[in-house]
């Protein structure tokens, strides 16, 4: 089987012999016009064109009113979280299963991560279990969630659509409704999904998204913050831009701001991927489709899409039966020049988060022992 598997692969990207990467970025349109353009401009840090332009069509294809480009998807995480509320001490929900750039940015922010397991089918914060956890552990006292044993606030909620898969928002956004709990979207990897037809990252109080250099568009780096609310996208912007009040020649700054903005030789990468996105997203869910017909007998389960949602299938996975096939699968595959990976450690099993206050994570634990991620890279033909 795992022979077949590494046939499938080496005929589907036509690499007979060569290394097949996890997720190679793709350079087929316009990205060395735009940037050359942006050179020759001279405007190469974080003003110029392409930034307002990267900005709008994130708006015009999320539908979200705000969006404020940053430098990378941690800066966006750092600054929606902030904009949430979160405060030195505080607490912030979020799942176990999750690259470890959401809990750094919680970091960032003084505050910790608390753990709640995730769905099976979504490999998502499961709305389910933090229903029960927040039933035992907290009580909403004068409007603030309060954590029962440590008496801190817990201020906001960051469920992660993992590689990809939207997690079930609608439960999620009706339990952190009933705590009073703010949603940040850690929609890094999920650009180009929906559930239920509305655009991961746009329906909690904010969301953010990545463009590194695996993502299914990419400027080499790169970030954005979106959100409904008028307040929060101003103060998002000056935030990120040295919190600098408009002048025409004095330094002013009103609040500890950041140099988070996108500089603009990056966003005139991102544009001209933009303009592919919805290519690759074609090309991609073609792929996982195919990966669904080659295991349907294998009796290795394929990570489908979650009921209602359509996802971009960012990275692949599949479940194997226990963590010895896993490893197995991931020491034959890597040895012959297919490159497969297991998902992250669990961010509880990190040493700096270790002492985070957590609820029952059988799912997450279970998932970790099982799941590899393997080749999708999007194939789309350079425009003519």
């Amino acid at each position: 089987m795992f022979d077949q598997f590494i046939d499938f692969v080496r005929s589907y990207y036509g690499e007979k012999e060569g290394f097949v990467p996890l997720h190679a970025p793709l350079f087929v349109g316009n990205e060395r016009k735009y940037v050359l353009e942006a050179i020759n401009s001279t405007y190469v840090s974080s003003v110029g064109k392409f930034v307002d332009e990267f900005e709008a069509s994130i708006r015009q294809y999320t539908g979200a009113k705000y969006a404020v480009a940053t430098v990378n998807g941690s800066a966006a995480l750092h600054i929606a979280l902030q904009l949430a509320g979160v405060k030195p001490g505080d607490l912030v929900i979020t799942q176990p299963l999750t690259f470890i750039a959401t809990c750094n940015a919680i970091r960032y922010c003084h505050a910790d991560p608390l753990f709640v397991d995730v769905d099976e089918d979504t490999l998502s914060l499961s709305a389910k279990h933090l229903q029960a956890f927040l039933e035992v552990h907290a009580d909403v006292e004068k409007g603030q969630l309060i954590h029962k044993v440590s008496r801190r606030k817990i201020t906001a909620c960051v469920p992660m659509h993992t590689f990809g898969h939207p997690a079930r928002m609608k439960e999620l956004l009706e339990v952190c409704g009933k705590f009073q709990l703010p949603v940040v979207e850690d929609a890094a990897e999920s650009l180009g999904s929906t559930y239920h037809s509305q655009m991961t990252g746009t329906l909690g109080l904010l969301g953010v998204y990545s463009f590194n250099g695996n993502k299914t568009i990419t400027c080499g780096g790169g970030g954005m913050v979106v959100t409904n609310d008028e307040t929060l996208g101003k103060l998002g912007k000056h935030l990120t831009t040295q919190a600098k009040k408009p002048h025409a020649w004095e330094f002013v700054h009103d609040h500890v701001g950041y140099n988070y903005r996108l500089p603009n030789l990056n966003a005139a990468m991102a544009c001209a991927q933009m303009e592919q996105l919805n290519a690759f997203l074609e090309s991609k869910r073609t792929l996982a489709t195919r990966y669904k017909a080659f295991f349907s007998t294998s009796g290795i389960r394929f990570i489908e899409q979650p009921s209602g949602s359509e996802s971009n299938y960012w990275l692949n996975a599949i479940l194997l039966d226990n963590k010895e096939q896993r490893d197995q699968f991931l020491a034959y595959t890597n040895e012959r020049g297919v490159m497969t990976r297991p998902c992250w450690r669990l961010m509880h099993k990190l040493e700096m988060f270790s002492a985070s206050f957590a609820g029952d994570l059988t799912t997450a634990e279970e998932i970790e022992n099982r799941l590899v991620n393997i080749p999708s890279s999007p194939m789309v033909r350079a425009q003519a």
